[in-house]
């Protein structure tokens, strides 16, 4: 005799032809997507009160934002709300709730909206999410990326990035522009072709992998308040450095410095020309060392 799985395992219910509900073993997941054309640059906001964003650069002059809303049950997911609008180059996507949490199976559920978009190379970006991770691939222009709970990952963007968590690690990769980053607890790494960079942790380490070619716009400033501090910067960098190890960390170079000072148990701040010098390159931590080496 056959038997049928159980309904809460497999279901799927199709609402249009953008939307559908499937049920499993997480609850109750239901899909929507909206599109934009976008033929000229736009301003593209997303907000979510809890989930993940993941936004990649495509080939198509359009945007797509594809929601998956999670809850405990199908009343739990009719009360998140997508509010979406457009007003000229202007686009905006929102995804609200009461703010109520479910109980299921000994645990709390929370409903969440999580964003899965694709976008064109080259557009302005604001993402914020309450909690939630964020990964942004591949795009060019302004982009604005806050969390209050998750990490943040960037890969090969370039522009003016901020990155911003409350509490996570952030990644940037092969990035290029005008970069800061903050978060308040979580390591931070920054790998590329920054012109500017503003880079804080309250409490992780901070890891610099600088690239070939890269040229200082203006002053950096690296800072970790509890943390170790890492820099490789490449054959032929131009800076004036200044690395701060606090009252119980020690700096050390690999560098070729002239003008050396300090580094020492009893001068800790380590100054020194890095090539022609120039703009400087201010690095600091509470509590840790820090080390230069060569990329």
């Amino acid at each position: 005799m056959n038997r049928l799985p159980p309904i809460a395992l497999i279901a799927t219910v199709l609402l249009t032809p953008s939307c559908a509900i499937n049920i499993d073993q997480e609850g109750y997941i239901a899909r929507e997507e909206k599109r934009f054309p976008a033929e000229t640059l736009v301003d593209l906001h997303l907000y979510t009160f809890d989930g993940g964003v993941e936004v990649r650069a495509w080939d198509r002059s359009e945007v797509l934002v594809e929601i998956e809303k999670r809850g405990q049950d199908q009343e739990a997911i009719s009360k998140i709300q997508v509010l979406a609008d457009r007003a000229g180059d202007r686009i905006q996507i929102e995804a609200r709730h009461p703010g109520t949490r479910s109980f299921a199976i000994g645990r709390f559920m929370s409903p969440s909206a999580r964003f899965i978009v694709s976008v064109p190379k080259k557009i302005n970006l604001v993402v914020r999410t309450g909690d939630g991770p964020i990964l942004v691939e591949r795009v060019t222009g302004r982009l604005e990326l806050r969390t209050s709970d998750g990490s943040i990952r960037a890969l090969e963007t370039a522009g003016e990035l901020l990155a911003e968590s409350g509490d996570g690690t952030i990644q940037l990769d092969e990035v290029g522009g005008r970069i800061e980053a903050r978060t308040n607890d979580g390591s931070l790494r920054v790998t590329g072709t920054p012109a500017s960079l503003r880079a804080r942790s309250g409490d992780g380490s901070v890891v610099l992998r600088i690239r070939r070619g890269t040229v200082m716009s203006e002053d950096w400033l690296v800072t970790t308040e509890d943390g170790s501090v890492s820099v490789e910067l490449p054959d032929g960098f131009n800076a004036d450095i200044e690395a701060d190890p606090g009252s119980d960390g020690r700096a050390r170079s690999d560098l070729t410095l002239v003008n050396v000072s300090g580094g020492t148990r009893n001068e800790r701040v380590l100054r020194g020309r890095l090539g022609q010098g120039g703009h400087r390159l201010l690095l600091r931590t509470g509590d840790g060392t820090i080390k230069l080496t060569n990329y």
